[in-house]
């Protein structure tokens, strides 16, 4: 019976085992040539930098390092198996060789992989591990994946089919691949390793977290969402989450996956191009950024457009966008930007449009009146169930900027400001469909009249799950459509046509 690969790591496994000669350096990650000197990246002389250099990547290697106790990275290891430890240590060491000042001028990944792959390799040779090709090749992508990438859970990042990476602390990872949850069998090592991680990605945006932070927003250099906190506020361990980018949905795409159906596109693309103000409103991981990202094609290039986020996420294909992302607090409790103060400033920037990410509090009377005052054309998102809902929303958040004013001139102002309501929402299947599209028509007594023009009817659920219905149009004509044709939108007149 061959030995184990514990045996053949602690020098068990009979003649011939410990002295594996590596494969020739090559593309697939083999060894390096023993006559071609150390890798560029390793310096036997140099030592972590000090604590004061502002890299993102230094930053994140200091952490691990700084993170190891003794004690308890003796007993930690203990737990380990012997393919881990073995990634442990050479992790280790590498940390505390690279040259920090080589590796954050070298720009091109595929070259810093390589350099880091020469380097692993290198390590792997000098502790003689009796590993196979294939054994190698895990250990050196791993090693990657901690210094450059998110760890453990880079190669689930690299998955374009998974839409939500959950990470419920070290040993539980669940990810969403269209809209169903699943567990992986991904884990980190311990807390400190996953804290680890969460500091990498939050560091290399100006942020922090730690226990008199508990609790962060970030994001990703894609514009993946990233949400993470951790104890004393988590009690099972650091909780990272991480919802993935959908810019690559395009209005066309999302027709192709039943998202809506080419009127309602015909409809919405005029109603950008006409510069109505419109919201999107929506449940938690329903498509409104999706949908926005979408929307914001239609705008025409040659307008200046200004975002306005908590975490940027955004992905406007014009030239013309100036980006603005609020600031939290320091750890004084000083130097918080919010919403409100960039929308405020957003109006003395000579803006054509005003996109606001998402409407969550007092910044939602200066969005209005920035609709009010010239500024058509302006697309935000809302978390709400329905589209009265979601003016109801908007009368609550009116409330928080301190303002005293009756119901009847609130309700005045978003009937006037908010032309069309789209709702979405994820179904019970995981597909995230247009369920209505809304006209908000004026006022009657103290009721803001709205019309249905497109809605998702539901009809069941099949056997394997998924969600029987169909889109249909209530034959109402919008009032806007004056508007819509002064601006050269081409809608058919059957378009409203009952179906």
């Amino acid at each position: 019976m061959p030995p184990s690969l514990r045996d053949r790591l602690l020098g068990r496994g009979g003649p011939g085992t410990a002295t594996e000669t590596p494969p020739p350096a090559n593309g697939n990650g083999a060894g390096a040539d023993p006559t071609a000197g150390p890798p560029a990246l390793i310096d036997p002389k140099v030592r972590v930098q000090p604590a004061t250099t502002s890299s993102p990547l230094a930053q994140a290697t200091q952490a691990e390092v700084s993170k190891i106790d003794p004690r308890s990275l003796r007993a930690s290891e203990a737990r380990l198996n012997a393919v881990d430890q073995l990634k442990l240590e050479l992790h280790r060491k590498l940390v505390e060789r690279l040259d920090l000042a080589a590796l954050e001028r070298i720009t091109d990944e595929a070259l810093l992989t390589t350099q880091i792959r020469n380097a692993v390799i290198e390590f792997i040779r000098a502790e003689q591990a009796p590993l196979s090709a294939t054994e190698r090749e895990e250990i050196v992508e791993q090693i990657i994946y901690e210094v450059t990438g998110l760890g453990p859970i880079e190669p689930l990042f690299r998955d374009g089919s998974i839409s939500d990476i959950l990470v419920n602390g070290p040993k539980d990872v669940y990810i969403e691949r269209r809209g169903k949850l699943s567990r992986t069998n991904i884990t980190f090592r311990d807390n400190a390793h996953l804290l680890t991680v969460i500091d990498r990605i939050v560091s290399r945006v100006g942020r922090r977290v730690d226990e008199s932070s508990p609790m962060v927003d970030a994001r990703l250099a894609d514009g993946s969402r990233v949400n993470a906190i951790i104890p004393p506020l988590a009690l099972d361990g650091p909780v990272l989450s991480i919802r993935r980018f959908g810019a690559e949905l395009s209005a066309r795409d999302l027709v192709a996956k039943g998202a809506m159906t080419d009127q309602m596109l015909a409809l919405l693309a005029g109603c950008v191009l006409a510069r109505l103000n419109i919201l999107i409103s929506g449940g938690t991981g329903s498509g409104k950024t999706t949908l926005l990202n979408a929307l914001s094609t239609f705008i025409p290039a040659a307008e200046r457009v200004v975002t306005i986020e908590d975490a940027a996420e955004l992905r406007l294909q014009q030239d013309h966008v100036v980006r603005l992302e609020t600031r939290p607090p320091n750890s004084e409790g000083r130097g918080e930007v919010m919403a409100r103060d960039l929308v405020k400033n957003a109006l003395r920037m000579r803006p054509d449009r005003i996109i606001l990410g998402e409407v969550r509090s007092a910044e939602a009377l200066d969005m209005l009146q920035a609709m009010n005052t010239g500024h058509e054309g302006s697309l935000a998102t809302i978390h709400a169930n329905t589209p009265r809902d979601a003016m109801s929303r908007l009368e609550t958040m009116i409330l928080f900027a301190g303002t005293n004013l009756p119901n009847r001139a609130t309700r005045e102002q978003i009937s006037s400001a908010i032309d069309v309501i789209v709702q979405v929402s994820r179904m019970a299947d995981g597909s995230r469909r247009i369920v209505s599209i809304t006209e908000l028509t004026g006022m009657e007594g103290e009721i803001i009249t709205m019309q249905e023009i497109f809605r998702y009817h539901r009809r069941g659920i099949a056997t394997d799950g998924t969600v029987i219905g169909g889109f249909e149009s209530t034959g109402v004509r919008p009032t806007f459509m004056e508007r819509l044709r002064l601006a050269g939108a081409e809608i058919p007149a059957d378009l409203f046509a009952m179906r």
